[in-house]
C-alpha cells in the first residue's frame, strides 16, 4: 500500500482537544450502523477540512481504523493545511472515478496510526458528473465494509450540491459552520438541501469560538486560530487562490 505522510499541526490546545473528544463521543453513539459521515458547512472557509482531519485522528486513537476521503474535487486545501506528501504515482478519488486505476491504488496509509486516507488526486472541472455515477457510492459502500470509520470532506453545500450528492451515500452528515458568519436563512436553506437527500444530519460543529464569549459547556467550539485565512481561501469556486500552480499534494521522489 502508498503510502502519505502527514506533516502539519495537528496539535490542539485543551479546549479544543475536550470538545473533540465530546464529538467523537456523540458521533460513536449515533448507532452501530452510522460509520460513513460526510462533513461540509454553508460556506466557505467555515472549518470543514479541520473538522474532517480531526474527526479522523480522534477517532483512530480510539482504535478505530479511519478512512479520510478528500472528495472536495472543486477546491482541496488538505495539503495547504497539512502538508501532505505521497509516494507513488498520486492517484486518488478523481482516477477511481474516471477509470484509471483500482480503488486500492487510490488508498494511502498515512503516518498517523490508523489513518488511511484517499486523496482527490488531480483538479477536475465537472466533478458532480463523478461523483453522481453509481461508481461513487460503490466506493462509498465498499470502504464502509473495510474500514471501522469514514470521514468524508465534502465542498460547502452553500455553494455547489456536491456534498448533497455525497451524503446519499453516507450514513449521517455533519454540518460545520463558523461562528458570528452563518446567516440564520443560509443555514436553513443548507439543512432543507441536507435534509431532501435523506440522510440524516447528524448535528452542527460551530467552529472558530472564541472561548472568552462562549461557555464550553453549552457549545462545542474549536479552532480559534486554526481557521482558513491563514492557508488562502476560496474565490471564484472551482479555481485554486495561491496555490494553483503547486498543485493538490506533494509527490515524494522515487
Amino acid at each position: 500500500m502508498q503510502r502519505a505522510l502527514i506533516s502539519g499541526n495537528l496539535t490542539l490546545d485543551y479546549a479544543g482537544a475536550e470538545a473533540l473528544n465530546t464529538i467523537c463521543s456523540n458521533l460513536s453513539f449515533s448507532g452501530k450502523n452510522v460509520k460513513k459521515i460526510v462533513i461540509t458547512s454553508c460556506e466557505p472557509n467555515d472549518g470543514k477540512s479541520f473538522v474532517s482531519i480531526q474527526i479522523a485522528v480522534n477517532m483512530a486513537q480510539r482504535g478505530k481504523r479511519v478512512l479520510l476521503v478528500d472528495a472536495d474535487l472543486r477546491l482541496s486545501v488538505m495539503n495547504a493545511h497539512y502538508g501532505i506528501q505521497l509516494t507513488g504515482a498520486g492517484l486518488g478519488l478523481a482516477h477511481y472515478l474516471s477509470g484509471q486505476c483500482q480503488l486500492e491504488d487510490a488508498i494511502y496509509e498515512t503516518s498517523i496510526q490508523n489513518v488511511y486516507l484517499i486523496p482527490i488526486g488531480t483538479d477536475v472541472q465537472t466533478p458532480l458528473s463523478l461523483i453522481s455515477t453509481p461508481d461513487f457510492d460503490h466506493l462509498i459502500q465498499a470502504v464502509g465494509e473495510s474500514f471501522d470509520f469514514v470521514v468524508i470532506d465534502a465542498p460547502p453545500i452553500g455553494l455547489v450540491i456536491d456534498a448533497a450528492e455525497i451524503a446519499k451515500s453516507c450514513d449521517g452528515s455533519v454540518l460545520v459552520l463558523e461562528y458570528a458568519k452563518t446567516h440564520r436563512r443560509a443555514l436553513a436553506e443548507t439543512k432543507q438541501q441536507m435534509e431532501r437527500t435523506g440522510t440524516p444530519i447528524l448535528g452542527c460543529i460551530l467552529n472558530k469560538v472564541s472561548m472568552d464569549r462562549l461557555s464550553t459547556k453549552k457549545y462545542y467550539s474549536y479552532g480559534g486560530h486554526y481557521g482558513y485565512g491563514k492557508y488562502g481561501k476560496y474565490g471564484k469556486y472551482g479555481k485554486y487562490g495561491k496555490y494553483s500552480n503547486e498543485g493538490y499534494y506533494r509527490r515524494e521522489k522515487k
